[in-house]
C-alpha cells in the first residue's frame, strides 16, 4: 500500500469536510437505482457511502427504514426498536429521516435520553436485556454509524432480535425490498414530519449509559482494577462513547483520565491515517499517534472507533498492540480466568486473523471456531454460550459474561479495553509484555495485508474460486496443506479463498466497496518470507483471474 505523506501528522485544513455541504447534498441528492453505486448495498456491517457521490442520502435512509418497518411486520417483531447514533456528520440527519418513517408506521422507537450518542455494543445490550426470557413481542435495534470511516461517510445498520449484526438473509431481503422503493420513487414510503414523529405516543426517550455501565462488572473484573490503581488513558476519538468513560470512572473508582474529550464532525484533531484520510481507526498507527505519544503517562490507555465497537490497546512496554497480538493475549487470558464458563466454549476467528489464535488455542485445548470476515457469524454462538470469544483482525471482539452467559452480539470496543486493565492487574504484566511471551513460546508471526485493483467481473471471479484452479503445490518453499474457499468453522463460504502452509498463509477476498481485492497474509519466518508470501500469493490470484479470459 502507498503511504500518504500526511500519515500520522495532524490533519490540515483543507482535507477536513464541509459540513454544511455534506448535510445539503444528504437532502438534496436523489440517487439514481439503475446506477449501482447509487443503490442500497448492505456490506459487512450495513450500509454505508457519502452523500457527495449519491450513496449515502435521504432517500436511501427513508427506503430502507420502510424496508425494515415491513420486515418487521412480516416476522412479527413488535417489541420496542433501539435507535442509536455516532457522531458523524451524518448521522443526526439519517437518524431524523428513520425517526419520521418509524413514528408513521407505528414502531416504539427508544432514543437516547437527551440525544446522547449511543455506541453500537451499547444497542446490542439493550435488545438482549429487553429480550431476555421473552418469546414474543421482542424488540430489535438500528444504529446510525459508518464505524471508523472518514467524516464524509454515514452508515445504517440493523440488528434484529438476536442482538448482533443481521445476516446476509435479513440484509438481502431488506436492501431488495428498499431498492423497490427507490425504484418506485419512494412510493409505499410512510413518512411523518419531523416534529409530529418527535411528538408520536411511539416516540419514547432512554438512558442507554446506566444500564450498560452498571452491567460492565458482570463481564470485566472492575474490582481488581479499582484495587491496582493502575493509570488508565482513553482517547474516544471524538465517538458515541464521548460521555461514557468519565461515568465509568466514577462508578467503578477507576483512575482513568479522557485526554480527548472533543466532539467536531471534522475530527480535526484525528492525525491522518496511512491513505491521507482522516480515519477513527484505532488499530491504525497512523490514526492513533496522538495517544501513542502519550503512553508513558499512564500504565496503558486505549481508544474506541466512532461507534465504540473497536478498540486499540497502547501499552508501555510495546506501544500500540496490532489487533491480532491483543486478541491471541486476550484469549490466553480469558479461557484461563474464567471458571464458570462452559467447558466446551470455543473460540471464534475469522478466517484472516492470525494463526498465532489458533496456536493458543491449541495449548488451551479449546475447539477453534472459524469463520468469514464478518462479525454476524459470531452471533449464535454468543448467544448461546457455545462460543467464549469471538474476534477479527479488524480489532473487533466481545465474550461472553463472567458467569458464561451472553454479554453482547456484536463488536465492543469497550468492554477489551476494560479488560486490558484487567489482565494487567491481575497478571502484573501490561499485554504487550504478554503477547511477548507468547512469542516465546509459539514463534513469532508477521502480518500483512496489501491491495491490488480489480473489475468488478474480476471480483466475481474471485469470490467464487474454487480449490480445484489452484494448481500450485507450494507456498514460499513450503507444502500446501490446504487450500479453502469455505471456512472450516460453519462451512460457509469465505468470498475468496485461503492458502496455509506449515509456517504461513494468505487469504484473498474482494472488496465489498471498492474495484480492489485484499490480501492478508502471516508468516511465522519473518518478514522476508512474509514478502515472499505476498507476491507469490498475488501471482496465484493474478493467474486464476486471468485463466477464465485464456480459456475463452
Amino acid at each position: 500500500m502507498k503511504i500518504s505523506p500526511l500519515a500520522g501528522k495532524p490533519a490540515p485544513l483543507g482535507i477536513l469536510v464541509d459540513v454544511p455541504r455534506l448535510v445539503t447534498a444528504y437532502y438534496t441528492g436523489q440517487p439514481d437505482p439503475e446506477i449501482a453505486a447509487q443503490r442500497v448495498a448492505f456490506g459487512t456491517s450495513g450500509h454505508r457511502g457519502s452523500s457527495f457521490n449519491l450513496a449515502f442520502n435521504e432517500w436511501h435512509i427513508l427506503a430502507i427504514a420502510q424496508a425494515i418497518c415491513v420486515y418487521r411486520k412480516r416476522e412479527n417483531i413488535s417489541g420496542p426498536l433501539y435507535l442509536g447514533i455516532d457522531t458523524h456528520a451524518l448521522s443526526v440527519p439519517a437518524c431524523a429521516s428513520a425517526l419520521e418513517v418509524l413514528a408513521a408506521n407505528g414502531v416504539e422507537v427508544m432514543l437516547g435520553e437527551g440525544d446522547e450518542y449511543t455506541p453500537t455494543p451499547v444497542i446490542s445490550h439493550a435488545i438482549l436485556s429487553y429480550n431476555r426470557g421473552r418469546k414474543t413481542a421482542l424488540s430489535d435495534g438500528i444504529v446510525i454509524t459508518p464505524s471508523h470511516n472518514p467524516p464524509h461517510d454515514g452508515g445504517f445498520k440493523y440488528n434484529p432480535p438476536n442482538g448482533g449484526p443481521a445476516d446476509n438473509v435479513v440484509t438481502d431481503w431488506i436492501g431488495a425490498k428498499a431498492n423497490a422503493l427507490l425504484e418506485a420513487r419512494l412510493e409505499g414510503v410512510k413518512r411523518l414530519p419531523y416534529e409530529k414523529a418527535l411528538r408520536a405516543s411511539t416516540t419514547h426517550r432512554r438512558d442507554y449509559i446506566g444500564p450498560y455501565i452498571t452491567d460492565l462488572g458482570s463481564i470485566v473484573d472492575m474490582d481488581i482494577i479499582r484495587h491496582s490503581n493502575l493509570r488508565l488513558g482513553i482517547d474516544p476519538l471524538g465517538g458515541a462513547g464521548i460521555h461514557y468513560w468519565a461515568r465509568i470512572a466514577e462508578r467503578y473508582g477507576l483512575n482513568l483520565t479522557v485526554v480527548n474529550e472533543v466532539v467536531d464532525p471534522t475530527f480535526r484533531f484525528m492525525t491522518v491515517d496511512w491513505d491521507g484520510q482522516i480515519r477513527m481507526d484505532p488499530s491504525s498507527p497512523y490514526a492513533m499517534q496522538r495517544l501513542i505519544g502519550i503512553k508513558d503517562q499512564f500504565d496503558l490507555s486505549f481508544a474506541c472507533d466512532t461507534d465504540h465497537d473497536r478498540h486499540g490497546i497502547v501499552t508501555k512496554s510495546a506501544g500500540l498492540l496490532p489487533p491480532n497480538h491483543y486478541l491471541s493475549v486476550a484469549i490466553h487470558y480469558l479461557f484461563q480466568h474464567r471458571p464458570k464458563w462452559r467447558k466446551e466454549a470455543a473460540v471464534g476467528k475469522t478466517v484472516v486473523s492470525s494463526q498465532m489464535i489458533d496456536r493458543v488455542t491449541a495449548r488451551l485445548g479449546r475447539k477453534l471456531y472459524e469463520v468469514p470476515v464478518g462479525f454476524k457469524w459470531f452471533v449464535d454462538g454468543l448467544l448461546d454460550g457455545s462460543l467464549g470469544f469471538g474476534g477479527e483482525e479488524s480489532a473487533g471482539a466481545s465474550f461472553v459474561r463472567l458467569d458464561g452467559s451472553v454479554w453482547t452480539t456484536d463488536k465492543d470496543g469497550i468492554v477489551p479495553a476494560l479488560l486490558a486493565g484487567e489482565i494487567a492487574a491481575r497478571m502484573e504484566h501490561d499485554p504487550g509484555e504478554i503477547y511477548r511471551d507468547l512469542t516465546r513460546e509459539f514463534g513469532e508471526p508477521v502480518y500483512d495485508r496489501v491491495e491490488a485493483p480489480a473489475t468488478p467481473e474480476q471480483k466475481a471471479l474471485l469470490a467464487k474460486l474454487s480449490p480445484q484452479q489452484i494448481k500450485i503445490t507450494e507456498l514460499a518453499g513450503e507444502k500446501i496443506e490446504i487450500v479453502l474457499t469455505h471456512a472450516p468453522g460453519n462451512g460457509a463460504p469465505i468470498g475468496g479463498l485461503k492458502v496455509t502452509a506449515q509456517s504461513g498463509w494468505f487469504a484473498a477476498r474482494p472488496s465489498g466497496t471498492e474495484d480492489i481485492y485484499k490480501i492478508y497474509a502471516e508468516s511465522f519466518q519473518g518478514a522476508d518470507h512474509l514478502r515472499r508470501i505476498l507476491g507469490e500469493a498475488q501471482t496465484i490470484v493474478s493467474d486464476a483471474l486471468a485463466k477464465p479470459k485464456t480459456e475463452s
